[in-house]
Parts: C-alpha cells; structure tokens; sequence
C-alpha cells in the first residue's frame, strides 16, 4: 500500500505493456491515494510516460490490472476512460496550431459536471486571461503547458496525469506551474506526474517511484527525500 496514502484511487498491479514487439513494462506496480500528488521518477527510456499511455488505454496491448475507483479499466475502450473523470496532459502538450487559445480550451468535452469555469481557469493561469484570440501555438512554452492543463481541468477531470511539465520551461514559469499544482490538490484533486525536476517533484509530491526498466524499483516519502538523496541521484544518473 502506498505510504501515508488514504482512500486508494488508482490501483496498477503487475502491468505489462508492449509496443508491437517490444516488451516495455515487466510488472509496473503502483497506487495513488485519493488527493495524493506522486510521482514517477527515473531516467529516459525507463517506461514512466509508456505507464501513462498504458492507463489511459492509448497502448493496447497489456496485460495486469488497473483499477480506478474500483473499476476495473484495463477492459475499457479508450474513450471511455476519461469519462470516469481521467484527464491526461501529455508531454507534447498537443495544442493545435490551426486553433486559438479559447478553441483549444473549449475542445475537450466535458465529461464531468464540476469542471473549472473559464474564469477559475484564468485565476489559477493569470497569463491565459486576454489572450482567447491568441493561436495556440503562440503562446510561450510555458503558456503552452498551462493552456494543456487547464484544457484537462475544465472537462471535470479529478485525476490528472501529467507528463514532464517543466521540460524546458525557465525558472520563473516552473515556479508558477508548482503553485498552481499545489492549488489543484487543495482542491481534492489526485495527480500523476512523470518528472524528470527532482527539486521541482520535491516541492510538491507527497510520494515518489522510481522506475527502472519498466518496473518500480524503489518507493521514497517525501518527507524521507533528503535521507534518501544519495540513493536517488544513483538512480538518475545525477
């Protein structure tokens, strides 16, 4: 069970997973309490964004258990597993060039009645608010990161996948993402987060796996990081 974890809202046991040929998971193991921020940890190639896709439904072929609020996922069709209130921001973000910022946030369909408002979305992203007319792909990368969030949290989802949301970004806007994170689980809600930042993963995680060679291979507190420091960075490669 996780550590100092409540009410478990995601259950991943044993999960296999391949791309074609390739055997990319040997028995991913994880949970997630409910309003817990944890995070997946470990070095390139380690399998934490394929453990996403996996959930998520987008890779098909596997085999394990997942379970979600005591429903059994693994079984259902990938468009069904947003519906029980599944959101996931990919790495690559997928903010469409052809769309502004407005259509890119209105896109999704809600699935789940207590999404944000348009406007808790610009209080929580203050450099969203003016720019609805903006092409989406102008936006900074930060913005942009922010603009594929708040597309997840205005469709009601309450527990959010989030994949490396500060590759790239400066300092200031990494800040920012941190804070607003911490605003989300204020609010109840559960995340996911693959994380390559350990200093940002540290300032907001209650939890951390560490992923080698598509399995876990070690789980830390947060509280138990800086005992632990040594032995993480050996796992990275830092």
């Amino acid at each position: 069970m996780p550590i100092d974890a409540g009410e478990t809202r995601l259950d991943v046991r044993d999960l296999h997973a391949w791309y074609g040929e390739s055997h990319v998971l040997h028995g991913m193991t994880l949970n997630v309490g409910a309003g817990e921020i944890v995070t997946l940890i470990g070095r390139n190639g380690a399998g934490k964004t394929t453990t996403m896709r996996a959930i998520m439904g987008i890779l098909r072929k596997r085999e394990g258990a997942i379970r979600y609020r005591d429903v059994d996922i693994i079984a259902l069709a990938p468009h069904k597993v947003p519906r029980l209130g599944i959101g996931y921001v990919p790495e690559e973000r997928g903010i469409f060039a052809s769309l502004s910022v407005t259509e890119n946030l209105m896109l999704p369909p809600v699935t789940r009645q207590d999404g944000m408002s348009i406007e808790e979305i610009h209080t929580l992203f203050p450099n969203l608010k003016g720019r609805a007319r903006t092409v989406g792909t102008r936006l900074s990368g930060g913005e942009q990161q922010m603009l594929a969030i708040a597309r997840i949290l205005r469709t009601g989802a309450d527990f959010i996948l989030l994949d490396e949301p500060t590759e790239g970004l400066a300092p200031v806007i990494v800040d920012q993402i941190a804070a607003s994170l911490k605003v989300l689980k204020d609010r109840g809600l559960t995340i996911l987060l693959v994380e390559q930042n350990l200093q940002f993963a540290a300032a907001i995680a209650d939890r951390h796996y560490v992923v080698e060679q598509g399995a876990v291979i070690d789980e830390v507190a947060n509280h138990a990081l800086a005992a632990n420091i040594d032995k993480l960075n050996a796992y990275l490669g830092v």
